[in-house]
């Protein structure tokens, strides 16, 4: 079995949470730090072997910039190179989502020009098990972990992510048994949640991804219609599942998340976590 060569970027909401930040700035373009959140998802994805990399997106936004930096190389100081050449070594392409008709109908802009299996990545959630500066960057292993997982089945596999009891309302709640996943319940209350095991914005669906869309489609199901999907693989036993234990979840898309995570990682990096810290002990002192 071989690795994932296509790999799908979402980011065609328009991100009205983060309203009115991102009436100007996309939400994937909104820095964790002082790293665009998308520059993230492109570097794990090509950790991960990906090689044709589609980012959906929509009719208002221009992500196009984030991979054609050149124009702003002069300026990078001690800034990691790689930071300004996100092209090097993979093929972008970009497909646009004319209508907000949610997760499923924005993969079907992309599943078209998809070879095999893919990796998707929602653009506004950022998984992380490294911390790194703009000086030494160091991509995220998530996709490289979850595509690791996939070669030993050649089924589709979904990241999981253990969240608190009274988050399950937030998320698509997975119950799993022996790897597998045997339940998903979408936004359930506390009571009805099967675990704590939210999907975290990473998946990979095998070939006939595009066909079971078409089939649960968006008039029936609305925007349902990919757990729909991945419910299909559930009852065939073939839906697996990836646990994240070691990384940090972060979310542009609302705005109190997105103020944690600025914290949370600015604690991690190397470069900001004494003066950081310090400065919080005055503040909350």
């Amino acid at each position: 079995m071989t690795g994932v060569s296509h790999g799908i970027i979402v980011a065609g909401g328009i991100g009205s949470r983060m309203f009115p930040a991102s009436a100007y700035v996309p939400k994937e373009m909104l820095p964790l730090v002082d790293i665009p959140a998308i520059l993230h998802l492109i570097f794990e994805a090509k950790l991960a072997g990906v090689e044709v990399l589609h980012i959906v997106t929509s009719p208002n936004k221009n992500l196009e910039a984030i991979v054609d930096a050149t124009a702003m190389k002069q300026y990078r100081g001690k800034m990691d190179e790689q930071l300004f050449d996100a092209c090097n070594g993979i093929d972008i392409q970009f497909h646009v989502q004319h209508h907000p008709k949610g997760f499923g109908d924005a993969l079907m802009q992309a599943l078209p020009f998809v070879e095999g299996a893919c990796l998707v990545l929602l653009g506004d959630n950022i998984l992380l098990d490294r911390h790194s500066s703009t000086e030494d960057f160091q991509p995220s292993t998530a996709s490289m972990q979850l595509v690791n997982t996939f070669v030993k089945t050649n089924e589709p596999t979904v990241a999981l992510f253990r969240v608190k009891p009274e988050e399950v309302g937030h998320y698509g709640i997975a119950k799993v048994e022996e790897g597998k996943l045997i339940e998903i319940v979408e936004k359930p209350s506390q009571h009805e949640a099967p675990s704590n095991l939210a999907l975290c914005g990473r998946y990979i669906f095998t070939q006939d991804a595009m066909e079971l869309l078409q089939k649960f489609s968006y008039e029936e199901f609305g925007e349902l219609q990919t757990i729909e999907m991945q419910k299909r693989w559930m009852e065939e036993g073939r839906l697996h599942g990836h646990l994240f234990d070691q990384m940090a979840w972060y979310d542009s898309g609302l705005p109190l998340a997105w103020l944690k995570s600025q914290i949370d990682h600015g604690l991690r990096r190397a470069d900001y976590k004494d003066d950081l810290l310090e400065w919080l002990r005055e503040r909350i002192g």
